[in-house]
């Protein structure tokens, strides 16, 4: 068949499938509407926005968002869409790099509902549903020593419906741990509304019944390619490596089974051939013992010709880096001296090896360090091999480090591309050569290169504009020349382990041929014959399409414009699933300030609206996002900037500053005269009249709800031996909020730690003037950050005053405000971090047999103390419960008391982790201990409270 001819063949295929017949998109929404709730539909414009990018560097506004809770809710959506031929796109985490999860049409997100999972065979497999993130998966497996096989870079944040649906892989993954060859069973949902539960007899025969055609047809067409030797050649040949383009028609080959096939065929169809409502996956080991190293040849031949020798070597991960990526993270800890001034010639190898004993560990280490001293002469430069965890970690930051490293200096107003190639292994080094010669013809001088090169599956980063059409015909005319090369020069694949999506879809048929790609044609039309999933990824007839629909990036903000919208951030917001994440957030404000967006003043006025709920009164601005942001952006931040730039009230917030302990003793008689009120009236009759009285005064009066604090008691500290002094500084929320009213132990914070500390032989030295001090976040949350300021260094200078004369440690008993103060250069410690590296060696501890619950605030992982509160948590009771996927509590200083529902929304999921038994929570900030109580149904409280019921002094300090 020629060209002309294909093509032809090829549009009539399309529009048989159904591509270009007129959907009924009114019947469909009124038809969804009968059997989802209102509050699972989103049609308003500034919500179909937020979501009509992912993390690639397309955009499709989708015409409506749907979210559902079941496989039944999924199953009437697609026949729905089925009967009104409404396209749809389904989307896990979406932070898939080819623009698989974007749509103008209907995009479908999953709930919480969809994160159940199941440990199967002492953790040799695992049952999981589509919205569980991939660490979870194998934090769920570590007990057993056991992990899923795909570890894609993405994999803190991705979940397991994108990792199966892209097949995903990642540096230790390799060919034969991916999804394709680990999967067991799958539960899926097709174009019609069927469904088959491989792991079902039941399922299964009633499937096979239901859908024989499609059985047949897969049969059918699994004889035609064993019929052609060329074809079957060409495929055993592609899947040797590394290879996501396309439809994984290896499965054709590899099975005898119609089942087998679909099963397989539905791994990496990015959601074009049906729905995965769970999957079931074998495991693999997760070898405990580990070693790394680095090593920099002075010439990228021998460097690849090594790659080659370790393919055969007991090696886990080997990870390529050229010269350009070694320089841009020339500067990280653990470097070699001099990676600056690399010849371009140059490359690096970062190497781990792994073993399951201490034993087989160093046996695999003798074999590779004796492989790689025949190249000893051609290294310039290496890291040896160490099994330190600090400095491996360091060396693993230095390749993770160098993708953000170019993100975070490109030019405003530009986006980063990461492409995804793969060469045969022993052609690596001339792949690599030729990669870097096209980068200087098309001037891509920025572009680095780093891979997984066991697979010779290479990654290339590059800075890209897309607002001249000079800039889009030069990136065309750039992926043209790769496709040239990289596929018909080399016979490598163009998407190794990102997916075909729509940027790749037009260079399907380059990479595969007609022939191959004509039987791809045919399996989208036997699996969605009227075209409704997904349609133009993988299968798209426009040989344009990967330079359409591109997303602007606007320059709207220094903070904001290294942004590459990649959602790593969404996974530990406590609004996702209530207004907006930071990635949402940071798309909605560039489109709402790009003066070319082409909104109408109605629109923009109603994005501008929607953005000040959705995007600024909701927002915990608590920072974490910049915790999983790979170019480190606050944006928290910048939405308090927004708050200022808006803040009312500034005058009373002056005089609350400036009047700071008079504000407390009325904030304390306000909290107990509102316990009088509640006990009188009962908490329903209060709830309503404060949620009546937040709507008269327009939110200035804070709703109420039944784990609202009264006020504190005034505590003076007894001064009564002489300890080793360390100053203390009891919060402004310890001294304002009195315990939990369900708690056994209601002694005020201050007291306990008092308690706690004389145990230890430690004397406690408290400011005089205390009560006038804060360390300004109530300020700083609202954006006013002059205000902020002033408290902090009011608190700053009387702590120092304290500290200096002794040089004496500073105790702050909030982690949130420990963070402030350590983020203005003074040095503290907040209650974790002092009282287990000092307090609880000099004190005996008898564990509690029975469960506690525990809570790591942002604060304390931004701190970096979350290790000491576990360790502090686990040294008090033999069972420490910390909750799955909640990151951040969202109660957010005092946003619990005016914006309720999002510390509800992030906390959903609390109560029903909480075990029997259990009857204590445990944490290090009070304002997040109320929103804990609220919503987990147990009294919270600071863990010094826990740490003082089980300790008693060492019998050596008595003495």
């Amino acid at each position: 068949m020629n060209k002309n001819n294909f093509h032809n063949w090829e549009n009539k295929q399309l529009a048989q499938a159904g591509v270009m017949q007129p959907s009924d998109f009114q019947g469909f929404v009124q038809q969804v509407g009968a059997f989802l709730p209102p509050d699972s539909i989103y049609a308003d414009l500034p919500r179909r926005l937020a979501y009509a990018g992912d993390a690639s560097f397309y955009r499709l506004i989708p015409k409506l968002v749907v979210r559902l809770d079941s496989v039944e809710q999924m199953q009437k959506l697609i026949e729905c869409a089925d009967r009104h031929l409404v396209p749809l796109t389904f989307r896990a985490a979406g932070t898939s790099l080819s623009g698989q999860a974007v749509t103008d049409s209907v995009l479908v997100l999953l709930s919480d509902q969809w994160r159940n999972a199941r440990v199967l065979d002492n953790g040799q497999r695992i049952w999981l549903q589509p919205g569980v993130i991939g660490a979870s998966a194998n934090q769920l497996l570590k007990p057993f020593a056991r992990k899923i096989g795909p570890d894609p870079a993405s994999i803190d944040s991705c979940k397991i419906g994108g990792i199966a649906a892209n097949n995903a892989s990642g540096m230790c993954c390799g060919v034969k741990h991916n999804s394709y060859h680990t999967v067991a069973d799958i539960h899926l949902l097709l174009a019609d509304g069927s469904r088959v539960d491989t792991a079902d007899a039941d399922s299964v025969a009633l499937f096979s019944q239901q859908r024989r055609d499609l059985l047949d047809g897969l049969q059918r067409l699994a004889g035609q390619v064993k019929a052609s030797s060329a074809l079957s050649e060409k495929i055993r040949h592609k899947y040797r490596l590394k290879n996501t383009t396309g439809y994984g028609i290896n499965a054709l080959l590899d099975f005898d089974k119609p089942l087998d096939m679909l099963k397989h065929l539905m791994i990496g169809s990015e959601g074009t051939l049906g729905f995965i409502a769970d999957i079931t996956y074998h495991t693999v080991p997760d070898e405990p013992y580990r070693a790394s190293g680095l090593f920099v040849f002075s010439d990228i031949r021998d460097c690849c010709n090594a790659v080659q020798q370790l393919a055969h070597a007991p090696v886990s991960a080997v990870e390529l880096m050229d010269a350009r990526a070694l320089k841009s993270v020339a500067d990280k800890p653990a470097m070699p001296a001099n990676m600056h001034n690399l010849d371009n010639n140059a490359a690096a190898l970062l190497i781990e090896v792994t073993g399951p004993d201490a034993d087989e560990l160093q046996a695999h280490l003798q074999a590779v360090e004796l492989l790689l001293g025949h190249f000893s002469a051609q290294l310039l430069a290496q890291v040896p091999f160490s099994q330190e965890p600090g400095r491996n970690q360091a060396l693993w930051a230095i390749r993770k480090g160098t993708f953000p490293a170019v993100g975070a200096v490109r030019p405003a107003g530009t986006t980063v591309i990461i492409e995804d190639v793969a060469f045969p292994v022993d052609k690596l080094a001339e792949g690599v050569e030729k990669l870097q010669a096209l980068f200087a013809r098309f001037d891509y001088h920025e572009a680095i290169i780093f891979g997984h090169a066991l697979e010779g599956n290479l990654h290339f980063v590059f800075t890209q504009s897309f607002n001249q059409p000079q800039e889009i015909q030069r990136y065309d005319d750039f992926m043209q020349a790769v496709g040239e090369l990289v596929a018909v020069e080399y016979g490598g694949s163009l998407k190794a382990e990102h997916g075909t999506g729509r940027n790749m879809a037009p260079f399907v048929r380059l990479e595969w041929g007609d022939e191959a790609y004509q039987l791809m044609v045919k399996i989208k039309q036997l699996f969605d014959p009227l075209g409704i999933l997904n349609p133009g990824v993988i299968i798209n007839a426009d040989a344009k399409a990967h330079v359409k629909d591109l997303k602007p990036i606007p320059a709207v903000d220094p903070q904001l414009d290294k942004c590459i919208e990649c959602g790593f951030c969404e996974a530990v917001c406590p609004s996702r699933d209530l207004s907006l994440t930071p990635r949402q957030r940071i798309a909605l404000h560039r489109l709402r300030e790009d003066e070319d967006n082409g909104f109408s003043d109605s629109e923009l006025a109603q994005i501008n609206q929607a953005y000040q709920y959705l995007g600024v009164d909701t927002c915990a601005a608590t920072g974490l996002c910049a915790e999983r942001c790979p170019v480190g952006i606050n944006t928290g931040e910048f939405i308090k900037q927004l708050r200022g730039q808006s803040a009312q009230g500034s005058w009373l917030a002056g005089m609350a500053a400036k009047h700071f302990a008079a504000t407390g003793l009325i904030a304390r008689f306000a909290l107990n005269s509102v316990k009088v009120t509640s006990n009188l009236l009962g908490d329903g009759t209060t709830q309503t009249l404060f949620k009546g009285l937040n709507k008269v005064s327009q939110g200035a009066i804070p709703n109420w709800f039944p784990a609202w604090p009264g006020g504190a008691k005034k505590v003076a500290l007894a001064d009564n031996f002489d300890g080793q002094s360390v100053v203390y500084f009891p919060t402004c929320a310890n001294r304002m909020f009195d315990a939990d009213a369900k708690a056994l132990d209601r002694r005020p914070l201050p007291q306990v730690m008092a308690s706690v500390l004389t145990k230890a032989g430690f004397r406690l030295l408290v400011p005089d003037n205390v009560d006038e001090l804060c360390c300004g976040m109530p300020w700083d949350s609202k954006g006013l950050k002059q205000l902020a300021g002033q408290k902090r260094q009011q608190s700053k200078e009387a702590l120092l005053k304290l500290a200096r004369e002794q040089q004496l440690p500073i105790l702050v008993d909030a982690s949130p405000c420990a963070l402030q103060f350590s983020q203005e250069g003074l040095q503290v410690q907040e209650t974790a971090q002092f009282v287990y590296q000092y307090v609880l060696p000099k004190l005996k501890v008898s564990k509690i047999p029975g469960p506690v619950m525990l809570h790591v605030t942002c604060s304390s992982k931004r701190l970096q103390a979350e290790q000491q509160l576990v360790a502090l948590a686990r040294a008090c009771a033999e069972q420490v419960v910390i909750p799955n996927d909640i990151q951040c509590c969202g109660f957010a200083g005092d946003k619990g008391f005016y914006t309720p529902e999002l510390n509800a929304s992030a906390l959903k999921n609390l109560q029903q982790q909480v075990p029997q038994g259990c009857h204590m929570g445990v944490s290090n900030s009070r304002s997040c201990e109320i929103g804990l109580s609220q919503h987990a149904g147990i009294p919270y409280q600071s863990i010094l409270y826990l740490l003082d019921q089980v300790s008693e002094t060492m019998p050596e300090h008595c003495a």
